[in-house]
């Protein structure tokens, strides 16, 4: 009986001090993930410039107003999911026409590919 109640505080002791143990070690895995954890990534799009482009384009096309309507609202919804997407991979979209963003990256490229492939995704069923 003896060595069951020399055992019993040990045992606590023990139990307790890997449990402080424990603590500090997440609590030093968290504050390193805390510090450490990357800038997000800041790029700009001409997004004016962009939509610019598309309206020089429908204002020279030989179509009905309706039609040409039509097609502008499909590309502003397209332009603004597109943003959106970009924006969800940790990146801070900026429109480059309403700051200055000094050296950011340029991603108007990429912003046009996302736009074309979703009015390809719409024409097509």
């Amino acid at each position: 009986m003896t060595e069951q109640a020399f055992s019993r505080p040990l045992a606590l002791k023990v139990a307790a001090t890997l449990a402080i143990a424990a603590a500090l070690l997440w609590a030093g895995w968290i504050t390193r993930a805390v510090v450490i954890d990357e800038p997000p990534r800041i790029v700009t799009v001409r997004l004016a410039e962009t939509i610019g482009q598309f309206i020089d384009e429908a204002a020279r096309a030989d179509a009905d107003p309706a039609t040409v309507q039509a097609a502008s609202l499909a590309y502003l919804q397209a332009a603004e999911l597109a943003v959106a997407d970009m924006g969800k991979d940790g990146r801070v979209v900026l429109v480059a026409e309403a700051v200055l963003a000094g050296a950011a990256e340029d991603a108007t490229p990429e912003l046009e590919a996302r736009i074309a492939a979703r009015l390809q995704a719409e024409v097509q069923p």
